[in-house]
């Protein structure tokens, strides 16, 4: 019955829709259960006619979802918090390891493999994007991993 649960979020965070917004492969990083900082990655599609921005972020499986991106300074890689993540019209933004993405900060339990999470994101207009997201490892050896990148709170 747990698979069978497990499998339907799987479904339904693969691909969903709201209003003009699809969003697929969405997704939170497993992490060692010591650590207090994830990240959440997907695909958000902008179906409408006019443009759209993520404004904030926010999930009761920590005390702050924060939109970042990286930068490339010198010939370091670094991540930075920015106030939105542009949705343009009929375009696909993607939310991934070494680009942007949301951080959750200040984890209030582990979050393993398996688990579900909710993550709600607004948008400039207030409409707010609902998720249950599945928790899945990704691979730490992608370009712009977070290993020693983690803001300090």
């Amino acid at each position: 019955m747990k698979k069978m649960i497990l499998g339907l979020g799987l479904m339904l965070a693969s691909s969903l829709s709201y209003a003009d917004i699809d969003v697929q492969d969405a997704k939170v990083r497993a992490v060692p259960p010591t650590q207090k900082i994830t990240a959440a990655f997907m695909q958000l599609t902008n179906t409408g006619t006019e443009n759209r921005s993520v404004v904030s972020a926010s999930s009761p499986a920590s005390d702050v979802v924060e939109l970042h991106t990286h930068i490339q300074e010198g010939d370091r890689m670094q991540m930075r918090q920015i106030p939105e993540i542009k949705l343009p019209a009929g375009e696909t933004t993607t939310l991934q390891p070494g680009g942007l993405h949301l951080m959750l900060i200040g984890l209030k339990a582990p979050v393993v493999e398996g688990d579900q999470l909710s993550i709600t994101l607004t948008l400039d207009n207030g409409e707010r994007v609902d998720l249950e997201l599945p928790v899945q490892p990704v691979m730490p050896g992608m370009k712009g991993g977070h290993q020693g990148m983690h803001p300090k709170h």
